[in-house]
């Protein structure tokens, strides 16, 4: 993983794997070379966030706040809905599993966008455009019976689930999940040891999404996605402060891996909460669809990629973040999934340095970014 980075690039890698815990860093900060990147260094993590907005679709379900099959109207002045045949609605379930037919972004982002596009390219689009944009976004198909990517959706869903706790979407994500898994550096505002991002040799502006910071708003750190993962693969081994609903946020965990919508054209990706998930075959079949399941999701901004998985059942975990614009080619992604569905695979043996350096070999990833 560290030489697929390359020798600029800044990464830190998050490993599972039983009962151990690794954290390795290499690389530096920004170009000057003075900051090693340590395993509390912030990271953006583009589209893994919307793992975070699927966990927190499934706690608020748990709490009976909202419903998986709530209309998103419900959550929306009256004049913001998006055109569709209203028999069969857009839900919250269909935003979540990226089923609803929502274009991938809204409509008028990429005029905003021109004028600063080689800077903060998304920072004049906010909640209020969005707002005016959702009337005249089209819906394509029926909702529920395809399998579309839609950032917006994902997004919009984010803002929804702040309509109907009455709260921002970052305060939410605090109070519900990162505050409550010790998820101390994770969110999407500033915070302490930013890592600084470069596009062709140039430092990019931090990333904003302000109209959908559910999509990709998230920065986080090695540590705190250790922890992440821990808890989805074992709630019980993550403290929890006294003031924690350890039953719904079990329940949340555990909605947010199972599989929600068909599998994509010609691939085997379900898609979950959030998550993809695909079965790797556990015997010599590589065509079996009956081993372990990977459940992933990779993200990309202007600067940085990163990339989450984890086995439940063989107790594997992966978390890398790397500082370097061109690692959003697949290579970087497939590296990471492979390096996963490894260490899935040997479940033995150090997780170090020198067993993550040797395995590189690439894969096919069907989940998007």
């Amino acid at each position: 993983m560290f030489h697929a980075a390359g020798p600029a690039g800044g990464v830190a890698v998050a490993v599972i794997r039983g009962d151990e815990r690794t954290v390795a860093c290499r690389g530096r900060s920004d170009r000057s070379g003075r900051r090693p990147v340590r395993a509390d260094t912030r990271f953006e993590l583009g589209s893994v966030t919307k793992t975070f907005t699927g966990l927190l679709l499934a706690e608020m379900a748990a709490r009976g706040e909202v419903r998986y099959d709530d209309p998103i109207d419900r959550y929306l002045p009256a004049d913001a809905a998006p055109g569709y045949p209203h028999e069969r609605p857009i839900t919250l379930l269909h935003l979540a599993t990226h089923t609803s037919g929502l274009p991938r972004l809204p409509v008028g982002l990429l005029p905003a966008m021109a004028p600063r596009w080689f800077t903060s390219p998304y920072d004049t689009f906010g909640p209020a455009h969005l707002l005016r944009a959702l009337p005249r976004t089209p819906v394509r198909g029926t909702p529920g019976t395809h399998v579309r990517y839609s950032s917006l959706g994902c997004g919009l869903l984010g803002l929804l689930l702040a309509n109907a706790a009455g709260q921002r979407y970052d305060d939410l994500l605090a109070a519900r999940v990162c505050g409550p898994l010790g998820l101390v550096d994770t969110s999407s505002g500033p915070g302490r040891e930013e890592v600084a991002g470069y596009r062709r040799g140039r430092r990019v502006p931090s990333f904003r999404l302000p109209a959908l910071p559910g999509a990709a708003a998230l920065r986080s750190t090695g540590d705190d996605m250790l922890r992440y993962l821990q808890a989805h693969l074992s709630l019980d081994a993550v403290p929890l402060p006294e003031r924690a609903d350890a039953a719904v946020l079990r329940t949340a965990l555990g909605e947010v891996r199972r599989p929600r919508a068909g599998r994509r054209r010609g691939g085997t990706t379900r898609i979950c909460l959030g998550w993809n998930q695909r079965s790797v075959a556990a015997g010599a079949d590589p065509d079996e669809d009956d081993g372990e399941e990977l459940v992933f999701h990779a993200g990309s901004t202007r600067g940085f990629t990163a990339f989450a998985g984890f086995s439940p059942r063989a107790q594997v975990g992966l978390a890398v973040m790397a500082r370097a614009r061109s690692l959003r080619s697949r290579g970087f992604v497939q590296s990471a999934y492979e390096t996963l569905r490894t260490l899935t695979a040997q479940r033995r043996g150090p997780v170090g340095l020198d067993a993550l350096e040797t395995l590189e070999a690439p894969a096919t990833v069907e989940g998007r970014r």
